[in-house]
């Protein structure tokens, strides 16, 4: 992996094939991740774990990314911001359910695991 972008496929990939172990190894050891569907701020490798794990879990689950949304920002040589939209699928007792979301990751290109930081929630209805 050497871009931001494919970093981002790789989760993308990870989340799509249900591969718990290539998406834990994305996240640094010191990671924090805000989840999309959970309420907890999840700061060590054992609940990022157990969260991709339950997640992984779902019927149909996959995840779709809105291209166009996706922003890089630099923010020193090797440490980047990555910000955009995305699309949540799976199946909740048979019904299959979309949920829109935002997120946004740190990365440093320079580590072997680049996820530094990691939030995701559901876009709220406007105003």
């Amino acid at each position: 992996m050497h871009t931001v972008s494919d970093i981002l496929q790789a989760w993308i990939d990870g989340i799509n094939t249900a591969d718990i172990k290539k998406l834990i190894n994305l996240y640094d050891e010191n990671a924090v991740l805000i989840p999309t569907f959970s309420n907890r701020i999840l700061d060590t490798k054992e609940k990022i774990k157990d969260y991709f794990e339950k997640l992984g879990n779902r019927d149909q689950l996959s995840i779709k990314l809105h291209d166009k949304t996706v922003i890089i920002q630099k923010i020193a040589e090797q440490i980047f911001v990555l910000t955009g939209n995305y699309n949540w699928r799976f199946s909740v007792d048979t019904e299959l359910f979309n949920f829109e979301a935002r997120f946004s990751f740190i990365i440093d290109l320079s580590k072997k695991r680049p996820v530094l930081n990691h939030h995701s929630s559901q876009i709220p209805r406007t105003l």
